[in-house]
């Protein structure tokens, strides 16, 4: 509806005006009634009508004078002047000050219906134009999004303000269905940073190449996606149906101006396309987890490193060395991670570590029954995979069954193995479900041997082991707390204050001091 004030100092003519056309009917609503031109001129600014009905003569200010001043302080909207007069001067005056129709008194119904249907007409195409204009505003914005994001802007050809693209800080953030067969999202991302986005004024949002792409604005929605991404650090799992898990994220680093957008984008998408390296259950990951793609820490991955990897890990199921095993599979999803052969290569060389394993076994052992899966089952088998850990699992589930079924069922010294293990990763985001199928164990199962036999649970374990190694660059570097707390494998610097102060009885900072002092 759009709305109306009716302005004359005759209250028998406001009625009148009320009541001769059907407004409703036209789309309008008459929110309004003045009987004087300070009334009306306050009515219109404040309440802003889409049409004003003015009487030229009103105690006062003259209905003139109110058109006068409302134009000059922003009034848009339409303005029928209503007067009993015909002279020339104030026809004239009308138009000057913006007035769009000038009626006689007395008002004549058919006239009055024909310039309010006129005005109704003028709306219409108003907003037909708007409408065509925000659309044309739209498309060129996501163009030139799409251009900032690929480093591909004339920033001199760009009004930034304008584009509502200003703001002290920047952050880039990919996100896509965390399950492949999942539905579609049905909810806000704003909903999850907690943040209001009117006007785009806390990110914008743009598809490209069918991903997802925020552009997070300035220091407060960046604010807020931290403190998202350390409710997620400290929730681990997301419980089942929350909309954190069903989210998959990647996000570059923050910049301060709008021509470094394109490195947290860059950052983020080579992200998105590493996704193969996540681990179970990981739903974030942001730009401190890209390798470095330098000529010294990347490689290829040639003949010679399979034929290597074929023969050390045939060596040790040969002699039931589980650990050795646990940690070359390790070794090898470290390796992949810094390889530079892209993942279908990377697919094709596990592939092809597997058949070569399978194949040497068979020889050797050519007398035993080994189920091994078909060479055709095996290839579709990691081929689909959406994830490295996804195989490595397999490899380990395959690697117990062959060493079992060539006579090394033995679990003698297994748990000095896992301990070993322990000892030798506590740094990675070790977990019992993970280390158990490294040795052939369901984690439910391992975790009561293993405190059966230790004495002590396996987390508490895992955390005097990192909580010995934190102590022992307190004592001899010069590392920051947080850096320290990532080096023996806590991604939160206060989850690690928790369990320092629980088991020394003081904060990190405070033992510290205190052993320099005791030296």
């Amino acid at each position: 509806m759009h709305t109306v004030l009716i302005a004359d100092d005759e209250l028998m003519i406001r009625q009148g005006l009320k009541y001769i056309i059907d407004w409703k009917q036209l789309g309008f609503s008459i929110i309004g009634e003045a009987a004087n031109g300070e009334d009306a001129l306050k009515f219109i600014l404040e309440q802003q009508p889409d049409l004003a009905l003015l009487d030229i003569r009103m105690p006062r200010i003259l209905g003139i004078d109110v058109v006068k001043q409302a134009r000059q302080q922003g009034y848009t909207g339409k303005i029928i002047i209503l007067s009993g007069f015909t002279d020339f001067e104030y026809a004239q005056a009308a138009i000057k000050y913006g007035v769009n129709y000038y009626l006689t008194k007395p008002i004549d119904e058919e006239e009055l219906l024909e310039t309010v249907q006129n005005i109704c007409t003028a709306f219409e195409e108003e907003n037909r134009e708007s409408d065509t204009m925000n659309h044309y505003l739209q498309k060129a914005k996501g163009m030139i999004l799409i251009d900032i994001l690929t480093n591909q802007a004339s920033y001199d050809q760009i009004n930034i303000p304008d584009m509502n693209l200003d703001a002290e800080q920047y952050q880039v953030v990919i996100y896509e269905k965390y399950s492949h067969n999942a539905a579609q999202l049905s909810y806000r991302f704003s909903d999850l940073l907690k943040v209001t986005n009117e006007q785009n004024s806390s990110y914008e949002s743009i598809t490209i190449d069918q991903n997802e792409v925020l552009l997070l604005k300035g220091a407060f929605t960046l604010q807020k996606f931290q403190e998202f991404l350390e409710h997620y650090e400290r929730e681990q799992k997301p419980q089942k149906d929350s909309p954190l898990d069903s989210l998959f994220i990647t996000y570059g680093r923050a910049v301060d101006s709008l021509e470094d957008v394109h490195i947290s984008y860059e950052e983020a998408l080579r992200l998105l396309q590493r996704r193969f390296f996540c681990e179970h259950r990981q739903h974030t990951i942001g730009y401190t987890q890209l390798p470095i793609m330098d000529a010294n820490s990347v490689f290829p991955l040639t003949q010679d490193l399979l034929q290597h990897y074929c023969k050390q890990l045939t060596g040790y199921l040969q002699t039931g060395k589980r650990n050795q095993v646990a940690e070359t599979l390790h070794e090898l999803e470290n390796l992949l991670y810094n390889s530079s052969d892209d993942i279908a290569g990377i697919k094709l060389f596990l592939t092809d570590l597997y058949l070569s394993i399978k194949e040497k076994i068979t020889h050797l052992y050519h007398s035993a029954d080994i189920p091994f899966p078909g060479n055709g089952d095996i290839i579709e088998f990691i081929n689909q995979k959406y994830y490295l850990y996804e195989i490595i699992l397999f490899f380990t589930e395959q690697f117990e069954m062959i060493i079992r079924s060539i006579g090394n069922p033995s679990s003698e010294g297994v748990m000095d193995d896992i301990i070993r293990y322990i000892e030798h990763n506590y740094m990675d985001n070790i977990k019992l479900e993970n280390i158990a199928p490294l040795f052939g164990y369901n984690s439910s199962y391992l975790g009561k041997i293993f405190s059966k036999k230790v004495g002590e649970g396996f987390n508490v374990f895992v955390d005097k082991i990192r909580i010995k190694h934190s102590k022992e660059l307190l004592n001899n570097s010069d590392l920051k707390v947080y850096e320290i707390a990532e080096k023996v494998g806590y991604r939160n610097v206060d989850y690690f204050h928790t369990k320092f102060k629980k088991y020394v009885n003081m904060s990190p900072a405070e033992y510290r001091k205190h052993s320099k002092l005791s030296k």
